[in-house]
């Protein structure tokens, strides 16, 4: 089974026959509902703004299975040593209170979108006017051949925050001197696409403050290209030299098998044997989109470029990694943008408010070694094909150390301004 885990399917299984005697949460009298699946940067972001904007005329519903909140963005700094794991997880209560949000605390594991009600892993139902989901991504682990969910607990794939991230950090600060490290890099889309090199770097940066002058980091990438790319390799070169060797599927033929127990990564160029593997395989919407039936043959969710409406389903918007948002990468700052057009389009459905013309945009920050922060972006206007990129930027190789360190300290402002916007 591929996507997701066989426990998670028997959930999904158990729960639909479950919520056959359950009732469904009851709408408030006279008030529209908006039910938000997921609460990461889009979800929470698409709750507030919702809320705080139609200021009580739409009863706001957010279902997120977990109390608390670990970003994704920013959990590399989390392995290199930069932040701990308290300073990247957050809780709900203030967003709640604030806005009248109603936080449910379970699992969504279906949606009948014909009578509109979202199922929870308890059974109970809940009944929307507007959806939004903004489920992240799950990734496929058979996609990697020889990975696995159990897999995962030896080689940690670490990209949904959390304990995976925990898993990773643990075997990445009990490597001895002469220890490698292995990573398999996904192909395209992924969720943030320069994560992969950025956590490269912080795992050099561990190996080398260790003084492990032995440990290499070897890229097994299912892609010739990547973001970033010469900014990495020149970071690379100036502060880890001889540490890593990144290798794109045009020299290393393809990963053949994975092996967690004997740590062994088989290509067609060779046998990669390391004391960690990070194996991050390719991804797809998070699974709620999939039994919701609005994403693709791909596993990603097409939507309308001025909205982030469901091209399947009008009652419906997904924002986020599980959307096709053109040419926005899939990022935290990603989500957040398309979560305020998404709840301004919800609330011009539900009372009627001006709707103003969309507008997108997105950073990503990557940190490679201490103060040497870079950065690329856009910003972004909805076409009737996709949501199109109209301005760009990029860090330059051979910037000066002062450029570098303040777009480091911009990134920390960034985090704690997004933080911010999703949670109070």
């Amino acid at each position: 089974m591929t996507g997701f885990s066989r426990r998670r399917f028997n959930t999904f299984l158990a729960a639909g026959a479950a919520s056959l005697s359950l009732p469904t949460y009851l709408r408030a009298q006279g008030k529209p509902r908006v039910v938000v699946v997921g609460g990461g940067a889009g979800g929470a972001t698409a709750a507030k703004y919702v809320a705080k904007d139609a200021a009580g005329a739409i009863d706001v519903i957010l279902i997120e299975d977990s109390d608390r909140f670990t970003t994704c963005f920013f959990s590399n700094l989390y392995l290199g040593g930069f932040r701990d794991l308290a300073s990247i997880t957050h809780g709900y209560d203030q967003l709640t209170s604030a806005y009248g949000i109603d936080k449910v605390t379970a699992m969504a594991t279906a949606v009948d979108r014909s009578a509109k009600t979202v199922t929870l892993s308890d059974g109970s139902t809940v009944a929307y006017d507007r959806l939004v989901l903004s489920p992240g991504i799950d990734v496929i682990y058979d996609s990697v051949p020889g990975y696995s969910e159990e897999a995962a607990e030896i080689a940690p794939h670490a990209w949904k925050a959390g304990p995976q991230t925990e898993l990773l950090k643990a075997k990445l600060d009990a490597l001895k001197d002469g220890e490698n490290i292995v990573m398999v890099a996904p192909p395209n889309p992924f969720r943030c696409p320069p994560g992969p090199y950025e956590r490269v770097s912080m795992m050099a940066h561990v190996l080398k403050s260790k003084g492990h002058t032995k440990s290499k980091v070897f890229v097994i990438d299912a892609k010739d290209q990547y973001s970033k790319q010469t900014l990495f390799e020149e970071g690379w070169t100036k502060h880890y030299p001889g540490m890593v060797e990144w290798y794109g599927p045009s020299v290393h033929g393809g990963v053949k098998q994975v092996d967690v127990e004997a740590g062994t990564v088989e290509t067609e160029l060779d046998t990669f044997e390391g004391a960690l593997l990070n194996i991050i395989p390719a991804q797809r919407a998070g699974v709620i989109a999939i039994a919701a039936g609005v994403a693709d043959e791909k596993g990603f969710c097409p939507v309308d470029p001025a909205s982030m409406r469901s091209k399947v389903d009008e009652a419906v918007f997904v924002i986020g990694d599980a959307a096709i948002a053109g040419d926005m990468p899939k990022s935290g700052f990603s989500a957040n943008s398309q979560a305020k057009v998404a709840a301004m389009a919800v609330r011009g459905d539900l009372t009627g408010s001006r709707v103003f013309p969309a507008r997108y945009s997105n950073t990503c920050w990557s940190l490679i070694e201490t103060d040497d922060g870079v950065k690329v972006g856009a910003q972004y206007e909805p076409t009737p094909e996709k949501i199109a990129s109209t301005t760009t930027f990029i860090s330059q190789t051979g910037e000066t150390s002062d450029v570098r360190l303040q777009t480091y300290k911009e990134s920390l402002g960034w985090y704690d301004g997004i933080i911010a916007d999703m949670f109070s």
